[in-house]
């Protein structure tokens, strides 16, 4: 994707960049000002810059989980433009493997693969940047980032410095980390600038954790397979449910998966259809049990199924400019000429279809910048 470029002011910042062209879901517009970073020094300068001046500040990087205004973004957006993977200490069979925050991540997952390294391959095919895998704790297929992640290298513009969370100080959730929380209220406390994983050698041969995964691969749960093949059938998997970008299928047009599987107290599970799929969770705080729902089961359920959309006066409709993906009903696409309000209008029905009929409410996984749900 290119932007379009209109002015370039000071300290390199360029104005008039449109936000649609940098984003997977094709929708925002455009931001006062924009900074391509090349190097994390680039970036913390950057950073600091537009810090000082007071300026709103968006960190971005594919654009993968980030739904934009239609207005566009009032401040200066940073873009981490600078990639790179390299091998930092190799124990045995554990290996150190850090990655720059810029780097296309299904490319860094598909270099380990190559180096026979076991742990990211179940994560092959996400869309975005390194940087963003542990804001999100982001994860598929029974793994998440927090399973592999040692610690991300970060500029701390509260403290004014370079700081190295560890996997404790992230204190990761589900598709959550305490740098998505600080981002509730504004722009992060924190901008990661690389991201250090503990990776295994072992004979090209990949744990399988994913019932679905292990049934195409012919294995039983828990047993291993080929490390190449694991990230085939990942690959194969997510591009029959358009979570694979490709410019030319309008499914893979969006945010990914809008709204996280919610995760409830258990006894939720007995207002709901015996067949509704529910998983252990753990305990809360309390040391109540938990359970996961799926998300998409209480959509299609709810009467909302795959290629749902709307009209001008939010009436369901075929031929929408938004709707639901026609593989799948957690992503919320683009059908060409969609804005953010179409695409809110779809997510904002659905969820609120879904409480209505289950007493569920759902919550939106990507970052929703200048728009609300």
């Amino acid at each position: 994707m290119s932007g379009r470029v209109a002015t370039t002011g000071s300290a390199g910042i360029t104005a008039g960049i449109r936000l649609a062209e940098y984003t997977t879901s094709r929708v925002g517009g455009p931001a006062a000002g924009w900074v391509a970073a090349g190097s994390a020094e680039k970036a913390t300068e950057a950073i600091r810059s537009i810090d000082a001046a007071g300026t709103p500040l968006l960190i971005l990087g594919g654009g993968s989980n980030t739904l934009m205004a239609d207005a566009g973004f009032p401040g200066t957006v940073v873009q981490l433009a600078f990639r790179g993977v390299e091998v930092l200490k190799e124990t045995g069979e554990s290996v150190h493997v850090r990655m720059a925050a810029g780097q296309d991540w299904d490319e860094a997952v598909a270099w380990t693969v190559a180096q026979g390294l076991t742990g990211l391959e179940a994560l092959s095919g996400i869309p975005g940047s390194a940087g963003a895998t542990p804001v999100q704790n982001v994860g598929a297929y029974g793994s998440d980032i927090s399973r592999t992640l040692v610690s991300v290298q970060a500029w701390d513009r509260q403290a004014g410095e370079l700081v190295e969370l560890s996997h404790e100080d992230l204190r990761f959730g589900y598709r959550d980390s305490v740098i998505k929380r600080s981002m509730l209220d504004s722009t992060p406390r924190w901008v990661v600038l690389s991201v250090d994983f503990r990776l295994h050698r072992s004979g090209s041969i990949a744990p399988v954790r994913f019932a679905q995964l292990a049934q195409a691969l012919g294995v039983d749960e828990g047993e291993s397979a080929p490390l190449e093949t694991v990230r085939h059938q990942v690959l194969r998997l997510r591009a029959g449910k358009g979570m694979v970008l490709d410019a030319q299928d309008q499914d893979t047009w969006s945010t990914g998966s809008f709204f996280t599987n919610p995760i409830l107290p258990a006894s939720v599970r007995a207002h709901l259809p015996g067949d509704a799929p529910a998983y252990g969770a753990g305990q809360d705080e309390d040391g109540e049990k938990l359970v996961k729902l799926s998300a998409a089961w209480l959509i299609d359920r709810a009467g909302f199924g795959k290629g749902f959309g709307l009209g001008p006066d939010e009436q369901a409709i075929a031929g929408a400019r938004a709707s639901l993906s026609t593989k799948h009903t957690l992503a919320v696409t683009n059908r060409g000429h969609a804005s953010t309000a179409d695409l809110l209008a779809i997510a904002r029905t659905v969820r609120d279809g879904v409480e209505a009929q289950w007493g569920v409410r759902l919550h939106p996984e990507p970052v929703l910048v200048g728009c609300v749900l």
